[in-house]
């Protein structure tokens, strides 16, 4: 198996001491002390609950090093889970069974690309986004990828080869309305040109 370097972040050295302990003990992590982004493959981050000076740290360390992160916490409310996954958080760990393989599991799993989250707070997840859909997205016609469905498929088109007249002509839209469409997806996704905006809607998995 090959070796997973991890960064360890708390807010407290007693704290990172004892996750460095737990992490060291595992022939298949190795605890980077002075972690940089190009040294670093996984972050594990511990607290007792998640407060304004984890959020913090969560974002900061998301910003820093820009790798998963693997949190160990005690208590997590809903909003806290939103927020941990907006910084990277994809694994979750009870603190009390960060000793007994879990926490070990948990980075091996961030490690290879895969979420590990409680069947509880993969539930809440899941139900916020059911929720985000039905009351926002939906209504205004918009995807999870903040794209409507006239926007996709005129980014659809653009992806198999075809030009501003040939998408009007298809669509039956006028060519006003396709340029239109078209620069209001770039400014608003702060896209580059047309070519961008196809590579988005593909990494958003709508085309």
């Amino acid at each position: 198996m090959e070796k997973v370097n991890v960064a360890v972040r708390a807010l407290d050295p007693i704290t990172v001491a004892g996750l460095t302990a737990i992490l060291g003990s595992s022939p298949g992590v190795t605890v980077v002390a002075s972690p940089g982004r190009e040294h670093v493959d996984v972050v594990v981050a511990a607290f007792d609950e998640i407060s304004s000076r984890g959020i913090d740290l969560l974002r900061g360390t998301a910003a820093e090093l820009g790798r998963p992160i693997v949190l160990a916490v005690r208590n997590i409310t809903e909003a806290d889970l939103l927020v941990a996954v907006e910084c990277r958080v994809m694994a979750i760990v009870s603190r009390s069974a960060a000793a007994d393989g879990r926490l070990i599991a948990g980075v091996h799993a961030a490690a290879a690309g895969a979420a590990d989250l409680p069947p509880d707070l993969l539930g809440k997840l899941v139900g916020h986004m059911e929720r985000l859909h039905r009351e926002v997205l939906e209504p205004s016609n918009l995807t999870a990828s903040s794209l409507s469905s006239r926007e996709i498929d005129v980014l659809r088109l653009m992806a198999d080869g075809l030009d501003t007249v040939e998408i009007a002509r298809a669509l039956r839209y006028s060519e006003r309305t396709v340029k239109n469409i078209i620069y209001t997806v770039t400014s608003r996704l702060q896209l580059r040109n047309r070519s961008h905006a196809v590579a988005f809607a593909m990494r958003a998995g709508v085309i």
